[in-house]
């Protein structure tokens, strides 16, 4: 990563301004720790939209924090817990309530260029593949699948991480392979693939479908492979609710894909500025979200 070529408002003074995402910022804490405060933005088609969705960062970390747990016995992941508390990044409890929720405080890792993404269920981009090419990223599927289907086995269908701004690519897994070496590049396959079967069949039984996803990884200092930035959120997942679920049609979701729906009802080319959402647009992404995070943990931020 990179520092920002552009200054903008920080939410945090005691810390440099390390890295600003789609979503995320990162401060520099010290040469082996970031604090990563998820923002309230929201992108679509790569685009950050002018308006946010109050409390959507909180809901990511809650989310994101609670699946880190569940499934550390896969695979290590960012999240710094002993050595390095908030309390002892941010000392100053003005700044610490201004990101309470949203921050926390991860190791330092070399981030590796690949996006990895798992497709339980035929939508988006695989099924625009599926019907140009009876295939989803070269991966051959059985003919006469519908639109939402689920697929016969969970696919990994990785792209390159784009730059900020930038979209990302599908690419094959031998792409992946010959960019970061066969070995690491089975290792993500393998571990994606875990996490998606444990997360989707939990996730079933409170009542959401997990269609896609995706993970980032990096390498510790040692050469470990660890879990990072967000994991099984409404941002970087689809969830639909299992009683509105019909082959054939694009399922109601919890997640982003209803703001992407009311943007292709716009005159608008994708690409920036992107355009405002109206109240009752960020009102119901609110509910959507919170209501994602209800299912899941049991509870909901007030």
């Amino acid at each position: 990563m990179s520092a920002p070529t552009a200054p903008a408002p920080s939410e945090i003074e005691s810390l440099p301004l390390f890295y600003r995402g789609k979503v995320r910022d990162l401060y520099a804490a010290d040469d082996r720790h970031f604090l990563m405060v998820a923002s309230d933005r929201l992108s679509a088609f790569d685009v950050i939209l002018p308006t946010p969705i109050p409390g959507k960062g909180t809901v990511l970390t809650a989310v994101s924090n609670f699946w880190f747990d569940r499934i550390r016995h896969l695979v290590p992941n960012h999240l710094q817990r002993a050595e390095k508390m908030l309390e002892e990044v941010l000392p100053d409890p003005r700044e610490r309530a201004r990101v309470a929720g949203r921050a926390v405080v991860a190791r330092r890792l070399r981030g590796l260029p690949v996006e990895a993404i798992v497709r339980g269920y035929l939508i988006g981009s695989g099924w625009k593949d599926y019907q140009r090419e009876g295939a989803v990223c070269g991966i051959r599927l059985p003919a006469g699948l519908r639109l939402a289907d689920r697929l016969p086995e969970p696919l990994f269908t990785p792209s390159t991480k784009a730059a900020l701004g930038a979209h990302d690519e599908n690419v094959s897994f031998e792409t992946i392979a010959d960019a970061i070496g066969q070995k690491l590049a089975e290792q993500i396959r393998a571990i994606s693939l875990a996490i998606y079967r444990e997360a989707a069949d939990y996730a079933l039984g409170r009542g959401i479908i997990i269609a896609d996803t995706k993970f980032e990884f990096g390498l510790d200092e040692h050469g470990e492979l660890v879990l990072m930035d967000e994991v099984l959120t409404p941002d970087s997942s689809r969830f639909w609710p299992v009683d509105a679920y019909r082959p054939g049609a694009s399922p109601p979701s919890f997640d982003k894909q209803f703001v992407r729906d009311y943007l292709e009802t716009l005159d608008w080319n994708k690409q920036p500025p992107g355009p405002e959402l109206p109240p009752e647009i960020v009102a119901k992404t609110t509910a959507k979200y919170r209501e994602a995070q209800q299912r899941l943990m049991g509870w909901a931020l007030s």
